[in-house]
């Protein structure tokens, strides 16, 4: 994509939530839910900057030496029992207006992290700092949360996860997230102000095409 269309691509994704934008593609990769917000509300968008840490910090390191403002760093920890990022590697990132970071392992100094601005996803925390010892291994394809992640891949997450795509992939299913967010906006509204979702959803005719042997597809109109 040129570099107006990124911006207008990015823009657009700014404004959606991560469910709707897995719901208007539901092939696109989800991070494993057990990743979560270490400081719930924060929102992250933008590009994968990856590294395999393999138990160790140097790959990490490196990565963050790497980043550009607006990247995300995609760490794939390679262990269960230490951590690979913490308040100084959080700070630092932020000084690079890098965009998020994304561990499949642990953090510390949580306490700092919620304070932050910066949204960081992990699967937990201790306060027990990784060695850093071997080569760095960056800019390579990761397993994080049981998917894929690719440099260059873009992230977007919220409290509800993470979901994880190319440029393309995201902006095929964009107009289609837009006008789910929209849909259920419009919804919440109308079911807050006394109507029933069932008035919008058809929930009979569905049940009756099960109980019948038939596929169909629950839907509310939009």
């Amino acid at each position: 994509m040129t570099d107006d269309r990124t911006a207008s691509l990015f823009e657009r994704l700014r404004r959606i939530d991560a469910s709707s934008l897995s719901d208007a593609d539901k092939s696109m990769r989800v991070v494993a839910p057990a990743i979560r917000l270490v400081a719930p509300g924060r929102r992250l968008l933008g590009r994968a900057v990856t590294a395999e840490a393999n138990g160790d910090l140097m790959s990490v390191i490196a990565a963050l030496h790497a980043a550009q403002p607006g990247d995300v760093l995609v760490v794939d920890a390679g262990m269960a029992d230490r951590a690979v990022a913490g308040e100084l590697f959080a700070t630092e990132a932020m000084r690079r207006g890098v965009a998020g970071i994304v561990i499949d392992g642990l953090c510390r100094d949580t306490p700092t992290l919620r304070q932050l601005e910066l949204p960081v996803f992990a699967r937990g925390a201790t306060p027990i700092a990784a060695p850093a010892q071997r080569v760095p291994v960056t800019g390579v394809a990761v397993q994080v949360g049981g998917v894929q992640v690719r440099p260059g891949d873009l992230l977007l997450g919220d409290d509800d996860g993470i979901v994880v795509g190319t440029e393309d992939e995201f902006a095929a299913a964009l107009a289609r997230a837009e006008t789910i967010q929209r849909g259920e906006e419009a919804l919440r509204r109308s079911i807050t102000g006394g109507t029933s979702l069932f008035a919008a959803m058809n929930y009979d005719e569905h049940v009756t095409r099960l109980r019948e042997g038939h596929d169909g597809a629950l839907s509310l109109g939009f």
